[in-house]
């Protein structure tokens, strides 16, 4: 048996494992306002620090702390993020989440991760879409025009001061693995961020030939050698960020795209321009991006080659979208286990019936010696 037929037999058979996880947990289902089940109670174990909780560990440094945005579009994602954190953690409740949030929904989304998570340690900060609405011009795609996307440039200004370092995670993602080997990461010298670079990719196509053509612009690398960094997972040192005025120098690169018009795709760039080749390499386990497919057609794709730490469905595609339609990507089933949405309960069944046909018929149990 070849080893292409080998992967794709043991990636089908994950899934399928993986899709019976959730009848398997005790997760403990109570009404709320927006429809998802209570998580399980992730505690410490026996190894770790005495718990100190509540508001007081948004000044405490030994903690991880963790940065997300919620919005009520993406919010069944953020979810399904957050309970993967806190399932993978070695010491779940030594993890602080600061939550981003328009000015139009706090108080709702509040009262759903006390009702779905109520031992998280968290605090919601408010982000005033005004701030940036002026600046975001048109993009690839309607949706990464959204004020929300941009709220990761404002972190160092919204967050605690006495918050130095955190973890950015989109809410389109689910990690595998502990966040605390994530949290380690060393940000060394004049680096500001750390994310794992991918510098096989064409970075200039993620700049217009209007920039690569002007003499001034052209050169803003100079001796650096970028490479493309996918924004969705990033760990941030904030007080380098607010020293150095990053925030402002993003700004500064969007108001020009305004003006002339540098790139095509939302909020990536001015990161791209700001920090490309300067960013502090961390492995490609902790950001496996573009299970979304790409910004068009939102196809599937295949995981990278390596280990996985991190799933990531940047791009169109997103895993409870096409869930529910019916057309899911075999990687979608990799997601599912995380979800906690509740009104889902019809499609799952049909779905695991499905899956569960389309495995037999096509492996004839083959996938079994994998696994037991």
């Amino acid at each position: 048996m070849g080893l292409s037929r080998i992967s794709s037999e043991l990636i089908a058979a994950v899934g399928f494992i993986l899709l019976l996880l959730p009848t398997c947990l005790a997760i403990r289902s109570f009404p709320n306002s927006v429809g998802f089940a209570e998580a399980p109670d992730y505690i410490n174990g026996v190894e770790c620090r005495p718990h100190s909780g509540g508001e007081r560990a948004v000044c405490d440094s030994s903690v991880v702390h963790v940065a997300m945005t919620l919005d009520s579009e993406y919010l069944r994602g953020s979810v399904a993020a957050v309970h993967s954190v806190l399932r993978h953690a070695s010491c779940p409740e030594e993890i602080f989440f600061h939550f981003i949030a328009t000015d139009s929904e706090p108080a709702a989304l509040t009262r759903t991760v006390r009702s779905v998570f109520p031992s998280l340690s968290f605090k919601l900060y408010i982000f005033r879409q005004e701030t940036v609405t002026g600046l975001i011009s048109s993009s690839i795609r309607p949706a990464l025009e959204n004020p929300l996307n941009y709220a990761r440039n404002y972190l160092g200004d919204m967050i605690d001061p006495c918050v130095k370092r955190v973890v950015y995670l989109d809410s389109d993602l689910v990690l595998v693995d502990d966040v605390a080997k994530l949290w380690e990461t060393n940000i060394t010298g004049s680096r500001v961020i750390g994310a794992p670079e991918y510098c096989h990719a064409n970075f200039t196509k993620y700049f217009t030939d209007s920039f690569w053509s002007d003499p001034v612009l052209s050169r803003v690398f100079g001796s650096r050698r970028p490479c493309y960094f996918n924004t969705g997972v990033m760990v941030m040192d904030l007080k380098k960020w607010r020293e150095g005025q990053f925030r402002k120098k993003i700004e500064n690169w969007m108001e020009l795209q305004r003006k002339n018009r540098i790139y095509e795709l939302g909020s990536l760039p001015p990161f791209l321009l700001v920090f490309g080749g300067n960013v502090e390499p961390i492995d490609h386990r902790w950001n496996q991006h573009g299970l979304g497919g790409d910004n068009v057609a939102g196809s599937c794709r295949a995981l990278h080659p390596g280990p996985v730490s991190l799933l990531h469905w940047s791009g169109k595609g997103k895993p409870w979208v096409r869930l529910d339609e019916r057309k899911p990507c075999p990687l979608d089933y990799l997601w599912q286990p995380y979800d906690l949405y509740k009104g889902r309960g019809k499609v799952l069944y049909l779905q695991h019936q499905e899956l569960h046909l389309a495995i037999t018929s096509n492996f004839h149990g083959s996938y079994s010696s994998y696994f037991f």
